[in-house]
């Protein structure tokens, strides 16, 4: 398909480009800001180009910020002793949006992948660590998928983290294996947060 505009379609590509959207919907979307008031499809633009440009990551725990803490880490309300571990920031909107969650994260970016090239020099681990050797640290939750990726890095940071006097614990089973947290419903999520197990005891059934 022919379009009329190279402008057109270099914004086509774009939205082409973004996992899920074909070129019909590309198209569709290209040509509803087109649509749009000159000032909202400005700002459309403006606010994606301000977002590459400006968006940082948390320095402690590497959640998407607007400064140097996010607004969890620098809430004095959470619970700081306690940290939950995730792959993603996905993961951490999830567990958010069950409302049993009150404590601090840590995303790792990730999970171990041989297959995918992904080693444990490629995550957020070594900062994780560093949080870890804090005397303020008690608890650190395993919060990461219920797959062989998943299960593998849990182990790798279990070992890691042993020698340290911290609490490890893992989310409790209401998640089902092969799951990834972001499709898991709010209420299974929520119990599984607030049952959580000594990490130990999950390794029983591995």
């Amino acid at each position: 398909m022919d379009l009329p505009s190279k402008l057109l379609e270099k914004t086509v590509e774009y939205f082409e480009s973004l996992p899920g959207v074909g070129k019909r919907t590309a198209l569709r979307y290209t040509l509803h800001i087109l649509k749009m008031p000159t000032e909202d499809g400005q700002g459309f633009g403006e606010s994606i180009k301000r977002m590459v440009a400006d968006l940082q990551f948390c320095v402690r725990c590497h959640n998407i910020s607007d400064n140097d803490l996010c607004q969890i880490c620098s809430h004095p309300k959470r619970d700081h002793s306690t940290i939950c571990v995730v792959e993603d920031l996905r993961d951490l909107l999830a567990l958010e949006s069950t409302g049993q969650y009150y404590g601090v994260y840590h995303i790792l970016n990730g999970v171990i992948s041989p297959m995918d090239g992904v080693g444990p020099s490629d995550l957020h681990i070594d900062t994780l660590i560093a949080r870890a050797n804090s005397a303020l640290i008690k608890e650190i939750i395993f919060a990461l998928p219920s797959t062989m990726e998943g299960d593998t890095t849990c182990f790798y940071l279990f070992k890691k983290l042993t020698p340290i006097q911290v609490n490890i614990t893992s989310l409790a089973r209401g998640v089902a294996v092969g799951n990834e947290l972001q499709y898991t419903d709010e209420v299974t999520l929520g119990r599984s947060i607030i049952g959580r197990l000594p990490y130990e005891n999950s390794l029983k059934s591995i």
